[in-house]
């Protein structure tokens, strides 16, 4: 099944509330982090269901947020998610990105980056319209030292790039990004029960769930054009 297919049965099914939910766990740190200021224009590379786009412009007086995800069906969703006239959603891959170049200030991507079907030249198109300072903020819990992500491909049924932290930054580092930063922000609202409540249908002992949750959680690489 191609992406495409797999979120438009997703978004169908309400399932794009529940990824917000999951991910806001982690995704509301690194947005946190983000240097938006107001009037910057926005871009949420993968939206879903475009909570993202929303809370910076809530919280950091983004001036223009644009969503852009390979699902008709999310982009649908996340349209009626809001009426704010400078938040537009739009359906497209990541390598071909419709803006100008040094069009957008500041990129996030939360969940969504591995999904490329090309993730060299998605830097790439991410190094084109970002303007000089602008940065990119990707987030991801599939990952190499994450080992408790990587049945993920089979689960969801689609193709997944399983990079290291190490190939993170170096893949940032060959399409012009400066790595200003990377680091794991763990998810602490996850509820782990006591160890005698394990197994679980998920797991097979508490020590795996701390270690993916707690240990691992998702890693954030932030990268910065020149």
């Amino acid at each position: 099944m191609s992406v495409r297919e797999e979120f438009d049965q997703w978004a169908n099914e309400g399932r794009d509330r529940g990824m917000e939910e999951r991910h806001w766990h982690t995704a509301k740190h690194a947005l946190a982090r983000m240097p938006v200021r107001a009037g910057d224009t926005v871009l949420d590379l993968g939206c879903g269901s475009g909570y993202a786009g929303r809370a910076l412009r809530d919280t950091a007086d983004a001036g223009r947020v644009y969503g852009i995800d390979a699902s008709p069906e999310m982009a649908t969703n996340a349209r009626s998610y809001t009426d704010d006239p400078d938040v537009a959603y739009l359906v497209g891959d990541f390598e071909h990105l419709p803006f100008e170049d040094d069009s957008v200030d500041h990129c996030f991507s939360m969940e969504a980056f591995y999904y490329a079907s090309d993730p060299d030249a998605a830097l790439s198109e991410l190094a084109r319209v970002l303007r000089p300072g602008g940065t990119f903020y990707c987030a991801v819990n599939f990952y190499e030292e994450n080992v408790h992500s990587h049945h993920w491909p089979d689960l969801v049924g689609v193709e997944m790039t399983r990079w290291s932290e190490r190939e993170y930054r170096e893949a940032f580092r060959s399409a012009g990004f400066h790595v200003a930063e990377q680091d794991r922000i763990p998810d602490r609202e996850i509820e782990i029960p006591p160890a005698e409540e394990f197994p679980t249908e998920d797991w097979e002992s508490r020590d795996a769930m701390v270690e993916r949750y707690r240990t691992y959680g998702t890693l954030l690489t932030i990268g910065v054009v020149p």
